[in-house]
């Protein structure tokens, strides 16, 4: 992603302020909580986008209506939802609708210039847990998210597994047949993406985007990491070969597989 356009870009539709650090940790395996952005206005969702990754998260985006339904769908992996109204394609309402008519409690905070109280009542009723109407200052946008990140019970299960292998999503600890490993921060970073894809190829453009963000990275760098990953996970054997496998497809990516059965 590029940097931001300069502040004075957005004078007179946003307070400056800093997100802050607090969030991000010096633990090698602590996971980052995990936002989609949707925002159809290129500029603040650059900005925004930024904003949050330095303050910590990692950020999917999402232009439109349809978009945001699309990666919203069962086992997305979110930790919580910046949502605009105004979309095209499918407004912000909808999705909202559709998202919460399939039991999913993900934490969604509404970022919207519709600031009028039956609006704001419109939001919550259909299931939204927060509403920052813009401008808004950007310490606020971060305390209110901190709050829905902290809400107990907020959202999913705190594992990810496949057959023998499971990730805690709070910590990032991985075990593999009842054993710890032993990974770097972006060795479980990848591994979750391919957790929350199980037999489904996952590009090597989808892992470099959450795995290296910003970072000044070519692809290569996703083979380099998706090799000694592999090697970590085959070093522990099940029975006849590994317990669980990162098959290579070229043209298509990455899948995590599970020999011995057929899904998670």
């Amino acid at each position: 992603m590029d940097d931001p356009p300069p502040y004075s870009a957005h004078c007179g539709r946003w307070r400056c302020a800093n997100l802050s650090n607090t969030c991000q940790t010096s633990s090698v395996n602590t996971l980052k909580p995990r936002i989609l952005l949707v925002e159809d206005t290129p500029d603040i969702a650059l900005w925004l986008g930024t904003a949050l990754r330095q303050a910590g998260m990692e950020v999917r985006f999402a232009t439109d209506g349809v978009q945001a339904d699309a990666a919203l769908q069962a086992g997305h992996g979110l930790d919580a939802v910046l949502l605009d109204l105004q979309l095209p394609g499918q407004d912000g309402l909808s999705v909202l609708q559709a998202l919460r008519a399939r039991g999913d409690a993900v934490p969604v905070l509404i970022l919207t210039a519709r600031a009028s109280v039956p609006d704001r009542v419109l939001g919550l009723n259909m299931g939204a847990d927060d509403y920052l109407p813009k401008p808004f200052d950007l310490s606020e946008l971060e305390a209110r998210l901190q709050a829905l990140l902290r809400r107990p019970g907020r959202t999913k299960s705190l594992a990810l597994r496949l057959g023998p292998l499971e990730m805690d999503r709070e910590t990032g600890v991985v075990q593999l047949l009842g054993q710890v490993l032993s990974l770097t921060r972006r060795e479980v970073s990848a591994l979750r993406v391919l957790l929350e894809s199980p037999h489904r190829p996952v590009s090597k453009e989808h892992l470099h985007e959450q795995v290296f963000a910003d970072e000044a990275t070519g692809l290569d760098a996703v083979e380099v990491l998706i090799y000694r990953l592999r090697k970590k996970l085959e070093a522990i054997p099940s029975g006849s070969g590994p317990a669980v496998l990162i098959t290579t497809f070229r043209g298509l990516g990455y899948m995590l597989t599970w020999p011995g059965g057929s899904g998670a």
